[in-house]
C-alpha cells in the first residue's frame, strides 16, 4: 500500500512539474512574441524619424500613377481619432495620391465624411464623380467610404438578382440553373447593382491586427496590402516608404 501511495504521489508531482514547465514555456513564447512586437513598432519609429533628406528627396520622385486608387483600412475603435485621419489625407494629397477609399468595419468613417469634406476643402465624394476615377488625373482627391455593412448588403442584393434572374429563365419554361456560381456571375451581379467599385492597388493597414477587417474581397483580389501599425504611431516616413515600395515594384495582374 506505501509503494502505491509513493507512486501516486510521485506521478502527481511529475504530472504538476509537467504542467508548470508548459506554462512557462508559454509564458516565454509569449514574452518573445510581446517583445518582437515592440521592437518592430520601435524599430519602423525610429525608421520613420531618421529618414534623411537625401532619402526623402528620393522618395519624392515617386511614380504616383502607378497608384491609381489607394484603399486605407482603420480599426473602428481608432477611426474616431479625427485629427490622425485628416493628417493622413493631407499627407496622401501632399504626394499626388488622389483617389482614396476610407474602411472601418463599424462605419465611423463613413457617420463622420461631413467633417471630412469640410476640413478637405479639395476632396470630393465618389458619387460626385461621373468618369472612372482610376483613369483621371483629377484635380481634386476623390474619397469613397466603405464599412463592413456595405459589403453584406452587396453580397445580398447581388445573390438576390442571381436568384431572380435564374427563376424568370425557369417561370418562362426553362430549366432551373443549379450550377455552380462561378466569380464572373457574382462579379457581374455586383456591376449591375452597382456595388463593384474600383479595385485598390494598395492597401495600407492601421491597426493593431494584420487583416483587412472586411474590405470587400471581391475588390482586393490582387491588390497588395501592407500593415502599418496603429493609428496612433503614423509616421510620414513609414507611409511615403509604402508607397514607395509599391510604385518600385512590377505588377503584373493575370496571365
Amino acid at each position: 500500500m506505501d509503494f502505491r501511495d509513493g507512486a501516486h504521489n510521485l506521478y502527481h508531482i511529475i504530472v504538476a512539474i509537467g504542467y508548470f514547465g508548459l506554462q512557462l514555456v508559454w509564458y516565454f513564447m509569449q514574452i518573445i512574441v510581446s517583445a518582437w512586437y515592440h521592437i518592430s513598432i520601435v524599430g519602423n519609429m525610429f525608421e520613420s524619424y531618421f529618414i534623411s533628406y537625401e532619402v526623402l528627396n528620393k522618395y519624392k520622385s515617386l511614380h504616383i500613377g502607378k497608384l491609381r486608387y489607394l484603399a486605407v483600412v482603420i480599426e473602428s475603435e481608432e477611426a474616431h481619432q479625427m485629427s490622425k485621419v485628416i493628417n493622413l489625407l493631407r499627407w496622401l494629397d501632399s504626394v499626388g495620391v488622389k483617389n482614396v477609399c476610407l474602411y472601418d468595419m463599424n462605419g465611423v468613417l463613413k457617420k463622420s465624411k461631413d467633417t471630412i469634406f469640410q476640413i478637405m476643402k479639395n476632396a470630393k465624394s465618389i458619387e460626385e464623380v461621373n468618369e472612372d476615377v482610376t483613369h483621371h488625373a483629377p484635380d481634386h482627391m476623390t474619397l469613397e467610404f466603405v464599412s463592413y455593412v456595405d459589403g453584406k448588403e452587396a453580397v445580398a442584393k447581388a445573390a438576390n438578382l442571381i436568384f431572380v434572374e435564374n427563376f424568370k429563365r425557369h417561370d418562362i419554361g426553362g430549366e432551373l440553373d443549379h450550377q455552380i456560381l462561378l466569380e464572373s456571375h457574382l462579379n457581374q451581379a455586383l456591376q449591375i447593382v452597382g456595388c463593384k467599385g474600383p479595385e485598390p492597388d494598395l492597401l495600407l493597414v492601421y491597426g493593431p491586427v494584420r487583416s483587412h477587417l472586411g474590405f470587400p474581397p471581391w475588390r482586393i483580389r490582387y491588390t497588395e496590402i501592407v500593415h502599418m501599425g496603429s493609428l496612433n504611431f503614423m509616421r510620414y516616413g513609414s507611409l511615403i516608404k509604402a508607397i514607395y515600395n509599391f510604385t518600385k515594384v512590377r505588377h503584373n495582374y493575370g496571365t
